[in-house]
């Protein structure tokens, strides 16, 4: 299960993101299968890594119901884009998580003896599994994304991409305290050569 929560809304039975678990019945040990393609557009890390604006996650569920509630378990997978942090090349990459979350019948003991933040609970049959899937895809991102392990990133000096400047690469740096005398021993060995 989740370690954070969203605060509880009350689910509407259009959202894609909701299932009514009327046809599941109360019986333990009854269950359903459902496959649903949902829109997610901006769900991961805004600005860092993300599913991208007309994006959706693919859910397949088993809905169980049990003594205290209803079980919903699967997966969720979907495709996020971001940029390297290193490099700020852009970069994609297929995300799939595990899900396993217990949503309480209204009056069961687990509703009673649980705060209201410890375990989701059916709200008229419904549950919503957006705040579910939102946190499990938010761990499962990487903090500091990267276009391969071994990236390189940027020259610090030119910009350049590290990776395509090659191993010889370099910028000679001077401290700019010696600047001035560099200036003039400069021009004078420019002088002599001259001559």
């Amino acid at each position: 299960m989740t370690e954070h929560r969203h605060a509880a809304a009350r689910p509407t039975a259009a959202g894609p993101w909701v299932f009514d678990t009327r046809d599941i019945g109360r019986r333990a040990g009854s269950s359903r299968s459902y496959h649903r393609e949902v829109p997610a557009s901006g769900m991961g890390l805004e600005g860092v890594i993300a599913v991208p604006d007309g994006g959706e996650v693919e859910l397949d569920l088993l809905l169980e119901s049990v003594v205290e509630g209803v079980l919903a378990s699967g997966t969720a997978r979907t495709v996020v884009v971001g940029e390297c942090s290193r490099c700020l090349e852009s970069l994609s990459s297929e995300v799939e998580v595990d899900l396993m979350e217990l949503y309480a019948y209204p009056h069961s003991a687990t509703d009673a003896t649980t705060d209201e933040d410890e375990v989701s609970r059916l709200i008229d049959d419904l549950i919503d599994l957006e705040p579910v899937v939102r946190d499990a895809i938010v761990l499962a991102l990487p903090q500091v994304p990267l276009c391969s392990p071994d990236c390189r990133g940027l020259c610090s000096e030119c910009g350049g991409k590290l990776a395509e400047l090659g191993p010889d690469h370099g910028h000679e740096t001077m401290d700019p305290r010696w600047a001035a005398l560099q200036k003039r021993f400069g021009a004078d060995r420019d002088n002599s050569e001259e001559n």
